[in-house]
């Protein structure tokens, strides 16, 4: 392999930076995944691959397949783009067809194992971090934070509880409204609602109360992927079936007419900070921000966006405030609507945004002062402080 381990296995304990005796704090690196995101996870991992300081960082980048396989990967980050007509995967920087990487199974040790068939185990190390950048279910929702959290290895961003809230679109908006903020009419198609006919009915008769259009979403899946914009009812259950492709739980929103606004929030050591808002501008032939518009016709995000001195403040604070009605740690980017009567909606909430060089996230920080390699580096210093664990 080309990736060697360190000349001791038990290196020196961290100091609060993260900063071992005689070495450079190590990042595992997740990415990938069993989701529908995979390849948007790919490509955020390939633009913080370029962008973090190998000089304070030791990186071991780790992706997880298609299937659900930790392959050793290698540190390629020109490969890991999204370009036109292609969406990378973890199999294509993979490093073996059939070796996998096992993390700690306990929180004595912090040492990476691969295992290759027909060869001894290989000690790869203790890692010091771990960078999650898995979008998603089966990364972004809870059940990797909570196999960390046994493992007693730090991460970056929030944790189980928050994670799994901020995945399900239905469990973010009862949070959010317990705490006072804004959002729109919705109604949740359950699985069992969709296996019979009298279900079904039933389903059909909850969307009739909204207002048409509509928006058809898996409940727990992101970047855009599986929604369908509905204008006539007879299209419903098509669109229904569409989401649960990524979700046999959907989420069904009445369409609301406003701007789509975004706002990134970073915990600084003070507490969470907000970033200056951008603004969605969806063009060409696109109804709405689907996955097309994102990713590969690269729909204009204005930074900052236009918007009153005064809006600009409360559209931050309601993001904080999103943010800590969540329990979130790290990072978050908070999406809204500015309602034509000049009320804030939230639309959901990512506890892990994208990383892209089209994502909004980095680029809404830049604009506040913070470079993408100082995110990553705050990022990074504020999880090797944190704990695991209740905290």
């Amino acid at each position: 392999m080309s990736i060697e381990p360190p000349s001791s296995n038990h290196p020196a304990p961290a100091d609060p930076e993260g900063r071992a005796a005689g070495r450079k704090p190590r990042v595992a690196l997740v990415f990938g995944g069993r989701s529908s995101e995979h390849a948007v996870s790919v490509s955020t991992a390939g633009s913080v691959l370029r962008a973090i300081d190998r000089t304070v960082y030791d990186v071991l980048p780790i992706g997880i397949t298609h299937d659900g396989r930790w392959a050793l990967t290698g540190d390629e980050s020109s490969r890991m783009a999204i370009t036109a007509g292609r969406l990378p995967s973890v199999e294509d920087v993979a490093e073996s067809a059939e070796g996998q990487v096992a993390l700690p199974v306990s929180p004595a040790s912090r040492e990476v194992v691969w295992n290759e068939p027909g060869a001894a185990p290989k000690a790869l190390g203790e890692v010091d971090v771990v960078l999650p950048l898995l979008h998603g279910p089966w990364g972004e929702d809870g059940t990797l934070q909570g196999l960390l959290e046994l493992s007693g290895v730090p991460y970056v961003g929030s944790g189980v509880l928050a994670s799994a809230v901020g995945m399900d679109k239905e469990y973010t908006k009862r949070v959010l409204a317990s705490f006072g903020l804004g959002i729109g009419p919705y109604t949740v198609v359950r699985p069992r609602d969709w296996e019979t006919e009298e279900g079904r009915a039933a389903a059909r008769a909850r969307v009739a109360e909204l207002r048409f259009p509509v928006f058809v979403k898996p409940c727990r899946a992101g970047s855009s992927i599986g929604i369908t914009r509905v204008k006539d009812p007879a299209d419903l259950d098509g669109a229904i079936e569409e989401a649960r492709r990524h979700d046999p739980k959907v989420i069904v929103e009445e369409g609301l007419v406003g701007r789509e606004i975004e706002c990134g929030v970073l915990e600084f050591e003070d507490g969470p900070r907000a970033s200056v808002p951008s603004e969605i501008k969806v063009g060409g032939d696109f109804e709405f921000y689907d996955f097309e518009a994102k990713y590969i016709d690269s729909s204009e995000v204005e930074i900052p966006a236009r918007l009153a001195e005064a809006e600009t403040a409360e559209i931050r604070e309601l993001a904080v405030r999103a943010f800590e009605a969540l329990g979130c740690e790290g990072l978050a980017r908070v999406d809204f609507f500015l309602l034509d009567d000049g009320r804030w909606v939230v639309n959901e909430i990512n506890t892990m945004p994208g990383f892209t060089p089209i994502s909004a996230y980095p680029k809404m920080w830049e604009a506040t002062g913070v470079p993408y390699p100082e995110l990553i580096d705050r990022l990074l210093r504020a999880a090797l402080r944190r704990s695991t664990g209740l905290r």
